[in-house]
């Protein structure tokens, strides 16, 4: 696999990448996403980029805190809405049971496949028990690097597999198809949305 740096790229890029994601039409995956959401709902942005998502959340009466790993890309999106954007690393996630939703868009498919399971892990911890995740995948098995970002391809089997590895409570309780290509002004491609909710209880020790 060729060289890569995510960041880098993202902190050389983000006006351009701000420009060309900010009006992407997102309906149909917000409302997949906020059906299982109450009003009023805490909703951690996990991966803003050019904080579209977060805005929409905050105009719709959400709590939100919106984080990124590009210094560059949360100085923008703290302008675009009118909160700070936290700088925060993946796997510097450490809440237990704070939110009552993750919004992952096209965001955790720059996480390395192999440290994948980690931050899934970090997520489900993260949210309340009745908690949901959204997230979405270039549609694939493969690891590439293109315009120097890693992107982790994911298939449907590939997540539940590892989401059963990571806590089998857990599972897709919902997917549905290619809402973030065609609306967007970048190269089209067949994405994954995925909603995951806790499915099983643990049963009590006796």
């Amino acid at each position: 696999m060729e060289k890569y740096n995510t960041l880098d790229y993202y902190n050389q890029n983000a006006k351009s990448y701000f420009e060309a994601t900010k009006n992407g039409k997102m309906k149909e995956a917000y409302d997949h996403f906020l059906a299982f959401l109450k009003e009023g709902a805490y909703i951690l942005d996990f991966g803003c980029g050019s904080g579209r998502d977060s805005k929409y959340f905050l105009k719709h009466g959400y709590k939100v805190r919106a984080i990124d790993g590009s210094e560059e890309m949360c100085r923008i999106a703290s302008n675009y809405i009118g909160q700070e954007v936290e700088h925060m690393y993946f796997d510097e996630l450490d809440d237990k049971e704070v939110y009552d939703g993750i919004w992952a868009c096209s965001s955790i498919l720059h996480v390395e496949r192999k440290n994948l399971p980690d931050i899934l892990k970090r997520m489900i911890v993260a949210i309340k028990e009745d908690g949901t995740i959204y997230t979405s995948f270039k549609t694939g098995d493969a690891e590439v690097v293109q315009e120097g970002k890693y992107y982790n391809y994911m298939t449907y089997e590939l997540l539940k597999d590892m989401l059963a590895y990571v806590d089998p409570d857990f599972a897709i309780v919902d997917t549905f198809g290619n809402v973030t290509a065609e609306n967007v002004d970048r190269p089209k491609a067949n994405w994954g949305n995925y909603i995951i909710r806790k499915v099983k209880t643990k049963s009590l020790k006796r």
